[in-house]
C-alpha cells in the first residue's frame, strides 16, 4: 500500500541531507527564498540545463540584483547578457515581467495572480508559488514527469501522459514544507531517477516504486516518437570596415533571436536563398557554413564575408563596443568561422 504522507516524508528526510547547493536556492528548513531569484532561475532553466544557467544567473543577479534594477535595464543590455541562452522570447517576456512586478511593487504571492504575469505559464507559476511562498501547489517539469511514471508503472506516453502524470504528482504533493518537496523531486529525478541507468538502489522512494518492482524503470516515461525537423537554408552577411568595426543589425522583436543582435542575411526558407547582400561590396563566399538546431528546424547558413569601405552605409558596431558573447549562439558561430578570414 502507498502512503502518500510517508512517501513525502522519506524524500523530505532524503532533500534535507543530499539537496544540491544552487544559487537561487534556500538550504532546506532555510527560510523563504527570494522570489525574484526563484522566477529568474526557472525563467532561465527552461529547456535549459543547470550547467549552463549558472554562469547566466550569476551575471544577471550581480548586474541587476532586484526585480526593480532588472525594470530599469535597457533591453539591448538585457539581450546582450542573455546571448547564448536561447529561446530569445524568454529574454523579452523577463523584462515585461520585471516591469509588471515592479509596477506592482511586489511579485505575487498565489499561482493564480503570478500566472497572470507575462510569460509565467502553468509550471513556473507553480513552481514560485511553492519555492517562494511556500504554496501547496504541484509542480512538474520533466523530471518529476520521469519520477512519477516510474514511481506509478505509468505506460501511456509523453506528451498524452502529463496529465495523468500530473496527477499522481498532486497526490503525493504534502501540505508541510511545499517549497522544499517540490526540489526535492526535481533533485531525486535529476541525480537518481535520471533518464538512463537509474540508480534504484540508494533511492528513497524504491519501496514504493512500482518501474523498479516490475523492472520498467529504465524504459520510463515512454515517449510518443518525433517526427523528424526538416532543414532550411539562409546566408549570412558579415562584413567589417577598415577601422575593424562590424556591419550589424538587431532582429525585428517578435520571432526566432527576436530583438538579437546579428549579422544582416536572407530569410531561411526550405531551398537555397537567393543571394541579396545588404549592401554593395566584394562579398565572398565561405567554403563553411553554420549549421544550428532549433526547437523545429534544423538550420544551414551559408556565410559571405567583405572588407568594407569606410564610407559602407548600414549600422556599425565599432571595435571597442563589440563582443562576440553578446550575439546569439548561431551568430556567434558564424563570427567564429568569419573572423579569421577577416584578419581578426
Amino acid at each position: 500500500m502507498r502512503d502518500n504522507k510517508t512517501m513525502a516524508a522519506q524524500l523530505l528526510a532524503w532533500y534535507d541531507r543530499h539537496a544540491r547547493a544552487l544559487p537561487w536556492r534556500v538550504p532546506p528548513n532555510g527560510g523563504q527564498a527570494d522570489p525574484y531569484r526563484v522566477w529568474l532561475s526557472e525563467v532561465m532553466l527552461q529547456q535549459t540545463t543547470v550547467a549552463a544557467v549558472k554562469a547566466y544567473f550569476h551575471r544577471f543577479t550581480t548586474r541587476w540584483p532586484t526585480v526593480q534594477a532588472l525594470a530599469a535595464a535597457e533591453d539591448a543590455d538585457v539581450m546582450a547578457e542573455w546571448a547564448g541562452l536561447g529561446y530569445y522570447a524568454r529574454a523579452r517576456n523577463l523584462l515585461k515581467c520585471a516591469r509588471a512586478v515592479a509596477e506592482l511593487g511586489e511579485f505575487p504571492d498565489t499561482r493564480a495572480d503570478l500566472q497572470n504575469l507575462p510569460g509565467i505559464g502553468p509550471y513556473t507559476s507553480a513552481a514560485i508559488a511553492a519555492i517562494a511562498f511556500n504554496r501547496a501547489e504541484t509542480v512538474v517539469d520533466g523530471n518529476v514527469e520521469r519520477v512519477m511514471a516510474r514511481i506509478f508503472d505509468e505506460h501511456t506516453p509523453l506528451p498524452a501522459a502529463k496529465p495523468v502524470l500530473t496527477g499522481y504528482a498532486a497526490r503525493l504533493t504534502p501540505d508541510q514544507r511545499p517549497g522544499d518537496y517540490a526540489q526535492a523531486v526535481m533533485d531525486l529525478g535529476a541525480t537518481i531517477c535520471t533518464p538512463r541507468n537509474p540508480a534504484c538502489g540508494i533511492c528513497p522512494w524504491r519501496g514504493p516504486c512500482a518501474a523498479r518492482a516490475n523492472g520498467t524503470a529504465p524504459d520510463l516515461p515512454r515517449k510518443t516518437p518525433k517526427a523528424a525537423k526538416p532543414v532550411r537554408f539562409g546566408i549570412a552577411y558579415i562584413g567589417r570596415r577598415a577601422d575593424g568595426a562590424w556591419l550589424l543589425e538587431r532582429r525585428p522583436p517578435k520571432g526566432l533571436l527576436g530583438g538579437t543582435l546579428g549579422w544582416p542575411g536572407t530569410d531561411w526558407a526550405t531551398s537555397d536563398p537567393i543571394d541579396a547582400p545588404p549592401i554593395l561590396a566584394d562579398w565572398r563566399a565561405l567554403d563553411a557554413e553554420v549549421r544550428h538546431t532549433f526547437t523545429h528546424f534544423h538550420l544551414r547558413l551559408s556565410l559571405r564575408v567583405a572588407a568594407l569601405p569606410m564610407d559602407a552605409p548600414g549600422n556599425f558596431v565599432a571595435p571597442a563596443a563589440f563582443n562576440p558573447r553578446d550575439l546569439p549562439t548561431l551568430m556567434r558561430k558564424a563570427h567564429a568561422l568569419a573572423a579569421p578570414v577577416l584578419g581578426v
